[in-house]
């Protein structure tokens, strides 16, 4: 999923967590203004059309600082549960800090969850920085229980040159220059390197097959303004 000059898992996981662990206490304030301040009605949302529901038992992969976790953990209520995994640990101590939520420190290739013990997984925006999608999707349906949901939140590049050109330009240019007025000094190399995965992102086409494959049925793709796409599926009951 990222692009090919990261050569080894190695070098991208430790690419990964050393940018995000230096862009962790900006983290938020980049992404509202990167969603216009519409990304916490967007997550909520997406969560419930999916099923999540009082009494699930979550676990949202790359968590990062909690921002689906969050929505996550009001929709599952008082008799639910939700648990943060992330290869960050200075993402994690934010999601620590501000939710006071169980949190994991791993990939979403190498999950250290028991195996049908989950009711729901999300991912956030997070799928193209996954470097084997059959390996992550297969993981991801051992942890869930029969019937059990998937969730995945993604970026997709735009189709046409001119939707192409005007998303670089607003990820490489603008967001960055906002945040500047902001005092957010990290946001150039963050949304700088969201862009480069969104354009190396494989297709649409090839998620939903390799989620296909990995087992999951009732696989969909909603799509929002032609980038932002909700990718689901189910843990078929044996």
């Amino acid at each position: 999923m990222l692009s090919a000059y990261y050569v080894t898992q190695q070098e991208r996981s430790a690419f990964v967590r050393l940018l995000f662990d230096r862009v962790a206490g900006e983290y938020d304030g980049v992404n509202s203004v990167f969603s216009l301040g519409s990304g916490r009605w967007y997550r909520r949302q997406a969560l419930r059309r999916a099923g999540l529901r009082a009494g699930m038992r979550v676990l949202d992969v790359a968590t990062g600082t909690g921002l689906v976790a969050r929505e996550a953990r009001d929709l599952a209520g008082a008799t639910g549960a939700v648990v943060g995994l992330d290869l960050s640990e200075s993402m994690l101590a934010e999601t620590r800090r501000t939710l006071s939520l169980p949190c994991v420190q791993a990939r979403a290739e190498a999950l250290p969850i028991e195996s049908a013990s989950i009711d729901f997984v999300s991912m956030g925006y997070a799928l193209r920085h996954v470097s084997d999608l059959r390996v992550a999707f297969a993981g991801f349906h051992r942890v869930l229980r029969p019937a059990g949901t998937l969730l995945l939140l993604e970026i997709s590049r735009p189709s046409g040159r001119v939707a192409a050109a005007l998303a670089r330009l607003y990820f490489r240019h603008l967001v960055p220059a906002l945040c500047r007025l902001r005092g957010r000094r990290t946001a150039e190399d963050l949304m700088g390197y969201y862009w480069d995965t969104i354009e190396a992102c494989v297709p649409p086409e090839v998620i939903l097959t390799a989620l296909r494959d990995a087992g999951f049925t009732g696989v969909t793709c909603g799509t929002s303004l032609g980038v932002f796409r909700a990718y689901s599926g189910r843990k078929t009951t044996p």
